[in-house]
């Protein structure tokens, strides 16, 4: 969800001075090129850590998590912007009390500040993450995993337990996972699941975009829910209304589909 700017009523200004304003604002951001967390300088630290469940809070930064044989939680981050008539960007890493705390600021008129962090996680723990500005993709987990973005696409592949997956303002896509139970939704963007096991419980939502769900055609007929209330509906599994493996898709504004992945 982008961020809400709390408005403030200025004092008039004379036109001569306000365009003069207006045209440094412009002479100031000539030259000045979008920002690239890919092509910036690499930092790492490494984070002590015992517990079982890791959190993570961030704020205009990507995240990408992926499982290792590590004993700490070890991090990579890559941080490029610009500002004019401010400061930033300016990150921050800290961990206390089992919570990672990822977060670069950028306060000015204007700016492009962008960010990249990857987390290696210690094998067998559970990841929870709250992104307000930036997208999460996390690979290989064989644990469960709660993702959530205010702003940004969650994406979760090759992964084998519960998941928890929610996009305020971005898509959300689950490719290759094994788990008995995923939620899924988003606000504003599609959602797109595509299992490789048969699951217990599958629940789906979008306010306003598509919902594809592809399911393993072998092993057992599904109790599906699929509906849309300005969209087709299509569901081609075999379905019974007494399965124990129950499919909701619901879409206020979008297709809902409900295929085989075979």
């Amino acid at each position: 969800m982008p961020s809400r700017v709390r408005r403030h009523r200025r004092p008039a200004v004379r036109g001569g001075l306000a365009f003069s304003g207006v045209l440094l604002l412009g002479v100031g951001l000539v030259g000045c090129g979008s920002a690239d967390a890919g092509e910036a300088p690499v930092e790492r630290k490494s984070f002590p850590f015992s517990g079982t469940t890791l959190t993570i809070e961030s704020d205009n930064s990507d995240i990408e998590l992926m499982p290792a044989d590590v004993e700490e939680v070890e991090v990579t981050r890559q941080v490029d912007g610009w500002v004019l008539f401010g400061n930033g960007p300016d990150p921050t890493w800290k961990m206390k009390d089992g919570t990672l705390t990822l977060k670069v600021k950028c306060d000015a008129i204007a700016g492009d500040c962008v960010a990249l962090h990857t987390v290696k996680v210690p094998r067998g723990t559970a990841v929870t993450v709250d992104d307000d500005n930036g997208s999460v993709r996390a690979s290989g987990f064989a644990t469960a995993l709660k993702l959530r973005s205010d702003n940004g696409s969650v994406t979760v592949t090759d992964s084998s337990g519960a998941l928890e997956l929610d996009s305020e303002n971005g898509s959300v896509v689950a490719e290759r996972v094994t788990g008995k139970n995923i939620v899924a939704t988003s606000d504003n963007g599609s959602v797109r699941l595509e299992l490789a096991g048969v699951p217990d419980l599958v629940e789906t939502a979008s306010d306003n975009g598509r919902v594809e769900i592809r399911l393993p055609a072998a092993g057992a007929p599904y109790a599906v829910d699929a509906r849309s209330d300005n969209g087709g509906v299509d569901v081609a599994v075999p379905t019974d209304a007494g399965s124990s493996h129950v499919v909701k898709a619901v879409s206020d504004n979008g297709e809902v589909v409900v295929l085989s992945a075979n």
